[in-house]
């Protein structure tokens, strides 16, 4: 097992520590999604304006590629 591969593991242990930890204590504003939505202002009450859809784009394009790469291991670099 590479350090890479212990790096990576170690991430996502972290990564699920975190969020279960944030699941258990049902509170608002705790998991990743919650700050996404936060940071992105998605959802509320006022439509988003023509800037928080500029700053959404990175989100928008990040997740299509993501996907992509991560399903069909295309677009990588």
């Amino acid at each position: 097992m590479s350090g890479w591969t212990i790096a990576w593991l170690i991430w996502i242990g972290a990564f699920c520590v975190i969020e279960g930890a944030a699941l258990a204590r049902k509170q608002r504003n705790d998991t990743l999604s919650e700050h996404v939505w936060r940071w992105f202002k998605v959802g509320g009450d006022t439509r988003p304006t023509p800037l928080v859809w500029l700053l959404r784009l990175p989100l928008i394009v990040g997740g299509v590629w993501l996907t992509m790469h991560l399903t069909f291991g295309i677009w990588s670099f």
